[in-house]
């Protein structure tokens, strides 16, 4: 998998990608970071169908597509709406799901967007993790549309986590279930976003996973002061 692009500085990124078996970097597994206008950030995770080369040629395509779509700075469910048509124009891409997260750091608000994706978790500074609830929409390449994106308030003391199925899904569990034990992950209290991903990836013992897995975590930083307050009064000098 190509490297992601950077955020920007306002914000922290971790990622992993941890292919399945012996298909070293091969599959359609994969995480992006854009910069936006405003010092805000898209985030993205995205899981082509299948395995193997085609999935990873499809990943490819439905990466640098949406690195163009971004760069017009539409909004996250948007963004989907117009990949799903570009992808339902070619009948060879395979399907794929996808969520976008626009991070805006500088208001402290987050917007998502999903395409038959899983939804992503928040840590707390203590450790504690809850799941985003999304309005997710079909996979894209449907063409059927009806992405909706859903805001949310997000501090410096959360971490958001982002991954694609293969972290969580177990062959004859339900999904449910397998949600439950990531939110069961208790990362060390003050954790930075690497120790997050870390804690994550072991909890789940995602380096035997069944499937490639993605991962993609972000905190935003805290903003430095604005000012050092008023200048203190310089003393006068009596005059004579």
């Amino acid at each position: 998998m190509a490297e992601p692009g950077r955020p920007h500085p306002n914000l922290e990124v971790a990622g992993r990608y941890l292919p399945a078996g012996p298909r070293a970097l091969v599959g359609g597994d994969w995480f992006e970071t854009i910069r936006l206008h405003y010092g805000r950030t898209l985030l993205v995770v995205g899981d082509v169908m299948g395995h193997g080369p085609d999935a990873a040629v499809d990943m490819n395509a439905y990466r640098s597509t949406l690195r163009d779509v971004a760069s017009t700075d539409l909004a996250p469910h948007r963004v989907l709406r117009r990949l799903d048509a570009l992808a339902a124009e070619d009948a060879a891409r395979r399907p794929a799901t996808c969520l976008l997260v626009r991070v805006d750091p500088a208001r402290g608000v987050a917007m998502f967007a999903g395409a038959g994706h899983l939804p992503p978790a928040v840590f707390g500074a203590d450790g504690s993790a809850s799941l985003i609830d999304l309005l997710v929409g079909p996979p894209l390449g449907t063409g059927v549309g009806g992405y909706e994106a859903v805001t949310r308030a997000i501090t410096p003391q959360e971490t958001l986590l982002m991954f694609t199925d293969g972290l969580v899904e177990r062959r004859g569990e339900d999904i449910d279930v397998s949600l439950a034990r990531l939110v069961g992950v208790r990362p060390p209290v003050g954790a930075g976003v690497d120790a997050v991903v870390d804690a994550v990836v072991a909890g789940l013992d995602a380096r035997h996973a069944e499937d490639d897995v993605a991962v993609l975590a972000a905190r935003a930083r805290p903003r430095p002061p604005t000012g050092l307050g008023p200048a203190p009064a310089r003393p006068r000098t009596p005059g004579p």
